[in-house]
């Protein structure tokens, strides 16, 4: 039984590599965002702003003890699931954890390109974004360090650089 948590800041490359590793490994692959999505007909964004934050987190839990119980199955959690909660703590307990690291200035040049897209970046200027981005970096390491493996995920840029990272990430956890 194989169950692998991706868990990184937006933009960390959860989803991108996620997706490819799991076909590699022949593995199922399952975006937390995505399945709530799917479950509720609704974006996150919608979720977030009916149920405010600690409604969407308390689902969001819901769903990743629900997801947890997969079998074989590569999992890319939302960026903020690993700091709520006992979130961290109960996926190390179901499975490998790997936090997808990624230099602030990768993120900023990732998320630049993805602002239009998620709402709470939209607006802000390049400097504000880099802030931004740093703050809450600063504020989830905590959390993000309790992973049992840190994976650079820097370049993630084109198929070469992915199939490498998706051997270095299969190297990292003896696989």
């Amino acid at each position: 039984m194989n169950r692998i948590f991706l868990i990184g800041y937006m933009g960390a490359g959860k989803t991108t590599l996620g997706k490819a590793f799991a076909k590699e490994m022949n593995l199922s692959f399952v975006d937390q965002d995505w399945y709530i999505e799917e479950r509720f007909h609704k974006t996150v964004q919608e979720i977030f702003a009916e149920r405010g934050e600690q409604g969407f987190r308390e689902l969001e839990r819901q769903i990743l003890h629900e997801i947890a119980e997969f079998e074989d199955v590569v999992i890319s959690t939302g960026g903020g699931a690993p700091c709520f909660f006992d979130n961290m703590d109960f996926m190390n307990q179901q499975g490998e954890t790997v936090f997808l690291n990624v230099s602030p200035e990768v993120l900023f040049h990732r998320l630049k390109l993805a602002s239009h897209s998620r709402p709470i970046l939209r607006g802000k200027s390049n400097d504000e974004l880099k802030a931004f981005i740093v703050k809450a970096l600063v504020k989830r390491k905590p959390f993000y360090s309790k992973a049992k493996y840190v994976f650079n995920a820097d370049e993630l840029e084109d198929i070469n650089q992915i199939k490498s990272s998706i051997n270095r990430l299969k190297t990292l956890l003896g696989l």
